[in-house]
């Protein structure tokens, strides 16, 4: 093996390019995403039946297809058609839709947000009926008990379960590399395998920073974690 490769100046510059495009799709495809996920949760919890079936459907085609195939779908299918290519010059949003990034932030930000809100939504509906009581006794509203008991309760309880979506899309992330003229930490793989033809030396180099990414975002959970849930851990006496 030629490890030697890996680490010459242009090559680290691509992996160096390729991680923070990779950071920046997975951070904005996250913030996006959980607001479309807090929006989501909420319909599917309310009481607007029409509202909860259109959004339910949602969530089980995002859920039922691979994202791969929703990438495909938004770049080969919504960006290629005429329609929205006649309009992609000057008319928004659609001039969006010329540029590889944001096809692949819109697949992934769309994806996630199913996902996470029915891992919200299981919670919400999973809160406790004395938490609920409680806030009424003190006087609040509907919505006041909404956002001031139920969601932070929720959302912490949500803690574990979402953590394992991040670490997942950070994988997913990888499927980027489908979106022509996208650097991101695979497509630089790909590029340093096609011009040296080391394919064990590049691929495995991808694999350790996102191992080493994965370490890092799991240590943020856990730690995370013990701080939000630290009240629903067994009582010592």
């Amino acid at each position: 093996m030629d490890w030697a490769v890996i680490f010459e100046p242009d090559n680290l510059a691509l992996f160096g390019n390729g991680i923070i495009i990779t950071v920046w799709l997975l951070a904005a495809s996250l913030a996006a995403g959980g607001v479309l996920a807090l929006i989501f949760a909420l319909v599917l919890t309310g009481p607007w039946a029409a509202l909860r079936w259109l959004v339910g459907a949602y969530t089980f085609v995002i859920r039922g297809t691979p994202l791969l195939i929703q990438v495909y779908l938004i770049y080969y299918g919504l960006g290629q058609l005429e329609w929205i290519q006649a309009r992609w010059n000057d008319v928004w949003p659609w001039t969006y839709f010329k540029e590889p990034f944001f096809c692949a932030f819109l697949a992934f930000t769309l994806n996630t947000a199913g996902y996470t809100a029915e891992m919200l939504a299981g919670a919400i509906r999973e809160t406790s009926a004395g938490e609920i009581e409680a806030a009424h006794a003190y006087g609040m509203s509907r919505v006041q008990t909404m956002w001031r008991v139920v969601l932070p309760s929720a959302m912490r309880r949500t803690l574990p379960a979402y953590s394992n979506e991040v670490v997942m899309m950070l994988h997913s992330t990888s499927l980027a590399s489908a979106v022509p003229n996208m650097l991101d930490i695979t497509s630089a793989a790909s590029r340093i395998y096609a011009t040296y033809y080391l394919p064990f030396e590049a691929y495995l180099a991808a694999a350790a920073i996102y191992l080493t990414a994965s370490f890092c975002l799991i240590g943020f959970f856990r730690f995370s974690e013990k701080r939000l849930l630290a009240y629903l851990a067994p009582q010592k006496h």
